[in-house]
């Protein structure tokens, strides 16, 4: 089970390693995790650690393509490697046909915003939103 325990576990282990890189990355997710401790004002849960996770790791995603337009291999590898510590965290995603397959069995209604509260919590944390979106917006069309 994940907790913030375990990145601060992984986070000794890597300064003991003198993995600089990871130090980073974990001190980074563990600064954001305090963050959100402070924002609502209780102990995460796992839902919490979760969103942090997967907001950081969108981040990363975003940059990689960024960097990418921009013609920046040395920091779109940068990104990918800290992508890739942080996927060590996160649950495997939905793919692409699971995510068609699960929305094909609701009764999705043509309005798109309508549609989309109706898809959107059940791959809260289980599928990248913006697939979700796309797949709801071909099979409403």
């Amino acid at each position: 089970m994940l907790s913030v325990d375990l990145i601060k576990a992984d986070l000794t282990l890597a300064m003991k390693s003198g993995d600089g890189l990871k130090v980073s990355v974990l001190r980074m997710l563990s600064s954001e995790f305090n963050y959100k401790a402070i924002e609502v004002q209780r102990e995460l849960t796992q839902e919490d650690i979760l969103a942090v996770l997967n907001k950081e790791a969108k981040k990363r995603r975003e940059a990689i393509d960024s960097f990418g337009k921009a013609g920046r291999p040395e920091q779109v590898e940068k990104e990918k490697k800290e992508l890739e510590i942080l996927s060590v965290y996160l649950p495997t995603l939905m793919s692409e046909d699971e995510v068609r397959a699960e929305i094909a069995k609701l009764d999705l209604p043509k309005d798109f915003g309508q549609a989309m509260r109706m898809a959107s919590p059940l791959f809260k944390g289980k599928a990248d939103g913006g697939m979700v979106a796309n797949i709801v917006k071909q099979i409403i069309s």
